[in-house]
């Protein structure tokens, strides 16, 4: 009975995610805001919380983490990372600047404490890779001139998370200085070995992962990363990391196979976990964060927009890529969650889930918006200060004088 009351439960699951992700297609939005609320409905508090599937559900969500950092290492190579940290650390320092510390000063303007302080530093700071990436395409933005500057910021984003994530899992963990120390220490010296491999060695590690039966691959290609991924959180470094690294260190034919083989499963379980961050998180607790949450969205909206203009004039793109880059930055999403799902799993600020989560909700939605408009609506603002008040009189003598 319990086994069929699970299987109907996740079969619903499933199938709701289906509906919705059809749903959110047709109006050619980012459906995770859609995923958060179904969370919501079904968790705690919400209209059917569920029982016998929550255990799955929670290791499903844990797999969706990897697969995401896994699928975002596969889209860059060893090479293209070391090249956009010599030409544009300084657009990621912009960054991390303009929108980390508005988080960072939000929390402890609540009076959360500097643990939560950094963790909404993360949330706010760092841009929804698979919404952009979905959006430029939609837009038809992929060989714009701005487009390799955005795409520096976000590589700079992922790179930043190897350092990011552990420092955060020793936070939360409550852990001493010393222990801390050496969490960060190895989770440098693991991301700066793999770096070294994958530039020296990639060949033979894509030669050794590669197979011309996509079930092979996928098989090895798979298992590689959960057994690398649970080594490193074994290690008191955050799995997401290991996933991530696994994804650089493989390039060429292995990389676009295992990303077209992977892509169903990271969708699949992508999903899952956005639901299961939803069932974590009481509906009732939302309305009370709701107004810090939509002012944190206006004002790290702004700074993302800042960065993107600063970064893509540092670049000598014009006025109007610049702006344009400035828009499509603003959309948060699945780095947001996975830092707040820590938090929440640690239990260290009871509001900060339901926060972000209002945060995330409004910057995914208005993420696509600002993409679309940011550059028109700064150009009609131009438009409208370059307009004089009114038609100037011409003088008679002057006009005599035509005539």
């Amino acid at each position: 009975m319990h086994s069929a009351v699970f299987l109907i439960e996740f079969g619903a699951i499933i199938l709701g995610l289906g509906l919705l992700g059809r749903f959110a297609g047709r109006l050619r939005f980012s459906p995770i805001p859609l995923y958060l609320l179904a969370g919501l409905a079904f968790g705690t508090g919400g209209l059917l919380p569920l029982g016998a599937s929550e255990e799955f559900v929670a290791i499903g969500a844990e797999i969706g983490v990897i697969l995401l950092l896994l699928m975002l290492g596969l889209e860059y190579t060893a090479s293209d990372l070391v090249s956009n940290l010599r030409t544009q650390y300084p657009a990621g320092l912009v960054d991390f600047t303009l929108n980390a510390l508005p988080g960072a000063a939000a929390a402890l303007l609540m009076g959360w404490g500097p643990v939560a302080a950094v963790v909404l530093a993360g949330v706010t700071w760092i841009s929804s890779s698979g919404v952009i990436a979905k959006v430029l395409g939609d837009l038809g933005r992929l060989g714009n001139r701005e487009t390799p500057v955005i795409l520096s910021i976000l590589v700079l984003e992922d790179l930043a998370m190897a350092v990011y994530l552990p420092i955060i899992t020793a936070l939360l963990a409550g852990v001493g200085l010393a222990t801390g120390s050496v969490t960060l220490a190895i989770a440098l010296g693991a991301a700066g070995a793999v770096l070294f491999v994958a530039v020296r060695y990639g060949r033979l590690i894509s030669r050794f992962v590669s197979s011309d039966d996509p079930e092979k691959l996928l098989l090895v290609v798979l298992g590689l990363t959960l057994l690398v991924a649970g080594i490193a959180q074994q290690l008191q470094v955050s799995a997401a990391v290991g996933a991530f690294l696994v994804g650089i260190a493989l390039s060429g034919e292995v990389a676009e196979g295992a990303h077209t083989l992977l892509s169903p499963l990271r969708d699949l379980f992508a999903a899952v976990f956005f639901v299961f961050f939803g069932l974590h998180t009481d509906p009732s607790s939302i309305p009370p964060v709701l107004l810090p949450a939509l002012a944190l969205a206006v004002v790290t909206a702004l700074t993302k927009i800042a960065t993107g203009y600063w970064a893509a004039k540092r670049a000598g793109v014009g006025p109007k890529g610049r702006w344009r880059a400035g828009g499509t930055l603003v959309a948060r999403g699945e780095f947001s969650i996975v830092i707040a799902g820590l938090a929440v799993s640690a239990g260290i600020e009871p509001s900060l889930g339901p926060l972000a989560t209002a945060y995330v909700l409004i910057l995914v939605v208005i993420g696509p918006l600002t993409a679309r408009y940011t550059e028109p609506a700064a150009g009609w603002l131009t438009s409208r200060r370059a307009r004089p008040a009114a038609e100037p009189v011409p003088e008679p003598a002057k006009v005599e004088a035509r005539d």
